[in-house]
């Protein structure tokens, strides 16, 4: 008579799930290769958890050594992807940043080549006698003509007494208002825009006077493009307090960004 069966001893299950969980980080380490968190941080679990499973299958323990080798070799890729990307931004950065630098640079340059010079030094070199012409260390006077290299030129005149209507504003009671006229002429090749020619004035007290507006053109702006060759005139009164009408001073340009201010002093009578 047969002796009986022994005891049924169950196979052990095999240990699959490193090799699973390599393949899935892989995956999804490679597709967001382009974020620090999905390049590296997940490939490199990727690639540890593959070669974990990879490890276990040759020993027997597991069953899915492809699938833990395709996560290792995915999680190893998202992990260059990542690098690559990385370096790419940074460069793309660093360009990005010279770049802007180098145009600052080089506005800074043109704003510094637009800067006033000194009619009377052209008119030396081309053997003319210069007219209105005030040296680069002085302001010009009330009257003077200022002229800029690329041949913009502003001519201020002398202060005349300003009597503002009723409806003036700006002016306040006491005061005494005072008109200037500023000709602009564009001698330069390029357009100009009137809209950028406004003047500001300091008493001779040193405190900013004040624009009038009234309905008698007391100041009368200048509109629109000044083309090359063409000039336009604008009108522009003050309110000034009694007894600092001597040592006015007026700043203007013809672009308040692409040339720098021409100065002009005097005393209104």
């Amino acid at each position: 008579m047969a002796p009986p069966p022994g005891p049924f001893m169950p196979q052990p299950q095999p240990r699959n799930g490193l090799g699973i969980a390599g393949l899935v980080l892989g995956i999804v380490g490679a597709v967001f290769f382009w974020t620090v968190w999905g390049g590296i941080i997940l490939g490199v679990l990727g690639l540890i958890f593959g070669l974990i499973g990879r490890s276990r299958a040759r020993k027997g323990e597991a069953t899915n050594g492809g699938v833990a080798l395709a996560g290792a070799i995915l999680g190893g890729l998202a992990i260059v992807a990542s690098v690559v990307w990385l370096i790419f931004v940074v460069v793309l950065v660093q360009d990005t940043v010279d770049e802007i630098n180098n145009e600052l640079d080089k506005a800074k340059d043109g704003t510094s080549s637009s800067a006033p010079q000194d009619p009377a030094e052209d008119a030396t070199d081309s053997g003319e006698p210069a007219t209105d012409a005030p040296a680069d260390d002085e302001p010009a006077v009330f009257g003077d003509s200022y002229e800029w290299e690329d041949g913009v030129t502003i001519t201020v005149s002398e202060p005349k007494a300003y009597t503002p209507d009723q409806y003036a504003a700006g002016h306040a009671k006491g005061n005494k208002a005072f008109q200037f006229t500023v000709t602009v002429e564009n001698g330069s090749k390029e357009k100009l825009d009137g809209a950028g020619i406004y003047p500001s004035l300091r008493d001779g007290k040193g405190a900013e006077a004040e624009l009038v507006f009234d309905g008698s053109n007391g100041t009368k702006l200048i509109e629109g493009t000044i083309l090359p060759g063409k000039k336009a005139v604008a009108t522009y009164a003050f309110s000034i307090p009694a007894g600092a009408e001597k040592e006015l001073q007026m700043e203007i340009s013809p672009d308040l960004i692409e040339y720098d201010n021409a100065i002009w002093t005097g005393s209104a009578k």
